[in-house]
C-alpha cells in the first residue's frame, strides 16, 4: 500500500513539473492582453517629454482633494498670464488714448506695442485704429472657463498627453515631430498633439489659441461686447464661442458651463 501511494505521488509530481511551464505561458499570456497591464506598461515605457514633477492625479481617492490638488497646480499659471494680458491692454489703451488727443508716442512705446502687435498675429502699424482692434485680441480669458477647459480635455491632469506633454488643453500642432502622436490617430492624418516644457508654455499657448484663431472669433465678440456694456468678463457668456473647440460642438459647452457650476467653490480657493 505505501508503495502504491509513493509511486502515485511521484507520478503527480512528474506530471505538475511538465505541465507547469505550459500553465506559466497561458497566464503570462492573460496577462500580456489585460488592458490594465497594457497601461501601466506604457505609463512606466513612455518617458515624459518635460522635466516638470507632476503631482500624480491618478492616485487621489477623494474627488475633492483631487479637485483641489489639479486647480492649486494650474491656477496660478492661468492668473500669470491673465495679469501679463491686462498689463497689455493698459499699454494699448494709453497709446490709443494719446493717439486720438495728437499726443506723440515715444520710440519705446512703439517698439513695445509692435511687439504685442506681432505676438497676437496683427499687422504691427500702429494707430488709434489698429489699437482699438488690437483690444479684441489682446483681452483676458477668465480663470474659471481655462480651469475648466484644463479639467476636461486632461481629464483632471491623468490624460496621457497632460503626464507625457504638459498638454493639458488638446492643442494639436502639424509639423513633425511637434508632439505626441495620438495611438488612435487615422492613416491619413498628419497632426500630432502638441508638446510643452513648462506648464506656463502650455497655458500661454492655450490663451494665444483663443485669442488669435479664426476658429474663436466669435467668443472675442462677445467678450468685446460685454467690455463695451462695462458687464463681468463671465466665462459662461464666453463659452458659447466655443464651439468649434471640440467636434461635440454644442455637447461641449454644455458640458462645460455643467463643470463650471459644479466647481464654484474651487475656484478662488
Amino acid at each position: 500500500m505505501l508503495k502504491f501511494v509513493f509511486r502515485f505521488l511521484l507520478t503527480v509530481f512528474f506530471v505538475w513539473a511538465l505541465a507547469s511551464p505550459f500553465f506559466d505561458s497561458l497566464t503570462a499570456d492573460f496577462s500580456a492582453d489585460d488592458p490594465a497591464s497594457d497601461k501601466q506598461a506604457a505609463v512606466k515605457q513612455e518617458k515624459p517629454l518635460h522635466d516638470v514633477v507632476l503631482p500624480d492625479f491618478a492616485q487621489f481617492v477623494d474627488v475633492k482633494e483631487k479637485k483641489r490638488a489639479f486647480f492649486n497646480f494650474i491656477r496660478p499659471h492661468i492668473e500669470a498670464e491673465n495679469k501679463v494680458i491686462l498689463q497689455q491692454r493698459a499699454k494699448l489703451e494709453i497709446a490709443r488714448m494719446m493717439l486720438e488727443f495728437d499726443e506723440p508716442l515715444s520710440n519705446k512705446q512703439r517698439i513695445e506695442l509692435e511687439k504685442i502687435l506681432q505676438s497676437y498675429k496683427l499687422p504691427n502699424t500702429v494707430s488709434a485704429l489698429s489699437l482699438t482692434q488690437a483690444l479684441q485680441r489682446v483681452d483676458i480669458i477668465p480663470k474659471e472657463l481655462a480651469l475648466m477647459q484644463a479639467a476636461n480635455e486632461s481629464a483632471w491632469g491623468t490624460s496621457r498627453f497632460a503626464r507625457i506633454g504638459l498638454n493639458f488643453f488638446g492643442q494639436w500642432c502639424y509639423s513633425k515631430g511637434c508632439g505626441m502622436v495620438p495611438k488612435r490617430r487615422d492613416a491619413e492624418a498628419a497632426h500630432e498633439v502638441a508638446a510643452f516644457k513648462s506648464v506656463r508654455a502650455a497655458v500661454q499657448s492655450y490663451f494665444r489659441n483663443i485669442n488669435t484663431h479664426a476658429a474663436y472669433a466669435e467668443l472675442r465678440t462677445i467678450r468685446a461686447e460685454l467690455r463695451r456694456q462695462q458687464q463681468p468678463i463671465a466665462a459662461i457668456k464666453l463659452s458659447a464661442g466655443l464651439m468649434s473647440y471640440s467636434e461635440r460642438g454644442a455637447a461641449y459647452i454644455e458640458e462645460l458651463n455643467k463643470m463650471i457650476e459644479q466647481n464654484k467653490e474651487y475656484f478662488n480657493e
